[in-house]
């Protein structure tokens, strides 16, 4: 499953970037990594498929950006996540529809695990969806 999909992984902080690329390397996915949500836009295309682990807390982290994200992109997964542990940035992982929140540093177990979540229920649905077309 891990080769099949892609974890995009966002985040305006380089050594958050390398550790995460790392433990999800390790751990046999495809990742790639973008330093802020417009890198990631221009190359995003509506048949990717995969998960994003998205900071909260960067500069081009606007309401526009993110529906312009959305827009492009409806169907990939959110996993929020940020240094703010406080009730603003719950409040956006909600308005976002992220699927998981985690507070920096991370559990990378914790988070490979709802990255396999994810992946799980992107797969089901888009294959459903396939099969609906049909």
């Amino acid at each position: 499953m891990n080769k099949c999909y892609s974890v995009f992984i966002i985040d305006d902080d380089a050594s958050v970037r390398y550790g995460l690329s790392r433990l999800l390397l390790a751990a046999d996915y495809d990742v790639k990594a973008f330093a802020c949500l417009g890198d990631f836009i221009d190359e995003l295309d509506s048949e990717m498929l995969g998960c994003i682990i998205l900071d909260l807390r960067m500069p081009d982290m606007t309401e526009e950006r993110f529906a312009e994200l959305k827009a492009r992109n409806a169907s990939l997964p959110i996993i929020v996540v940020t240094a703010d542990d406080n009730s603003e940035s719950k409040r956006k992982a909600q308005n976002m529809k992220a699927i998981g929140f985690f507070r920096k540093p991370i559990d990378g177990t914790a988070l490979i695990d709802m990255i396999e979540w994810a992946l799980m229920s992107n797969y089901k649905e888009n294959n459903y969806k396939n099969n609906i077309d049909e």
